[in-house]
């Protein structure tokens, strides 16, 4: 790309992305999509406002962790043209505001589909076979057969899908393969109709009949607490939950509460509505639940691609290119023009 006229207000001919925060070990495969445009790269640990807004000050784009990227933050950014997250979820991010300033929200809705439904069963499994408690009892010493019965075999039982994107799809086809008759919920099925391979149902239906219930959907507003009172009092004393979602999808004091009473069987839990999750945390409680910190996208594999990709999204909005990912796409058409303009110096030529 050449282009021979003076940045836009608030560009420079070489932008600047700015990693808000992270956890991750080591960040060489996004600085090197970075600088092998032409842009600036840095990472910073800021995660109140005060430490974002003083970090990211100079920043074209940024990659956002966990962090909040509301409106208020945004226009204390005048330079700020796109936000990358790291995931598939852009709860943290107000998508509206930045659309109306013409900021491109980006994401990487599909790097973390075979990581998160292979967990997704693995969870399902270890609850319904009692592993977790088995394995403790062998280590103590006991063998535990009484505190994890009933025990089932899996052809017969139901296994029902909450949203039935790329990664409830594919957990219902690894279900389907380990022999669970398969039903799903989502908000785009007709019920009764088979929706993209699977049989779709009401969320009532499903959660009356399904030995498992695995949770799938974004967290927004439509969907925060769809797993609660109401859809546990549906369920069977042996139906396990598993939320590899989002947590605040299910809500976790109602589900404590079912826990409690014995109205289910178990959960596995692998997002939660408080990250890391307390110790001392109601969940830990209960020998019948299984919790992993919020990492079902983990693979090797998943790792460097949503490392990758999230740095590439970024890169290709500030050189005025479609990106592959874009929650939002009519804030990078309407800001095509300004990115156009970066070039005294081009990125991504």
């Amino acid at each position: 790309m050449t282009a021979t006229t003076a940045p836009a207000a608030g560009w420079t001919a070489t932008p600047t992305v700015v990693v808000t925060e992270c956890d991750h070990d080591a960040f060489l495969q996004e600085e090197d999509v970075a600088r092998a445009a032409g842009a600036t790269f840095r990472v910073e640990q800021a995660h109140d406002r005060t430490a974002l807004e003083g970090a990211c000050a100079d920043a074209d784009g940024i990659l956002v962790q966990y962090a909040t990227i509301d409106a208020a933050l945004m226009d204390a950014l005048p330079r700020l043209r796109v936000i990358g997250r790291y995931g598939v979820g852009v709860d943290s991010v107000d998508v509206q505001a930045a659309t109306e300033r013409g900021i491109a929200v980006c994401n990487v809705p599909d790097y973390g589909t075979e990581a998160v439904s292979d967990h997704a069963i693995g969870m399902a499994l270890a609850v319904v076979r009692g592993i977790p408690l088995l394995d403790r009892g062998v280590r103590a010493g006991r063998v535990d057969l009484p505190r994890v019965r009933p025990l089932h075999q899996i052809a017969g039982r139901t296994f029902g899908v909450v949203g039935l994107g790329r990664i409830g799809r594919a957990t219902a086809r690894k279900a389907a393969g380990l022999g669970y008759q398969v039903v799903g919920y989502d908000v785009l099925a007709t019920p009764g109709a088979d929706y993209r391979g699977v049989s779709a149902v009401t969320l009532e239906e499903l959660c009356a009949t399904a030995d498992v219930v695995s949770v799938h959907v974004p967290l927004h507003d439509g969907t925060r607490g769809m797993i609660g009172p109401d859809q546990l009092a549906l369920m069977r004393p042996t139906t396990v939950v598993v939320n590899t979602a989002r947590g605040g999808v299910v809500d976790t004091e109602a589900l404590v509460a079912a826990l409690d009473r014995g109205a289910i069987g178990g959960a596995a839990i692998d997002t939660h509505d408080v990250e890391p999750l307390p110790t001392d945390h109601p969940l830990t409680r209960f020998d019948n639940v299984v919790l992993t910190p919020h990492l079902a996208w983990y693979t090797e594999e998943s790792y460097r691609e949503l490392k990758r990709r999230t740095a590439q999204n970024v890169v290709d909005v500030l050189a005025g290119r479609p990106p592959r990912e874009v929650v939002n796409p009519e804030a990078w058409g309407r800001g095509r023009t300004a990115h156009l303009a970066l070039a005294a110096q081009p990125i991504g030529a």
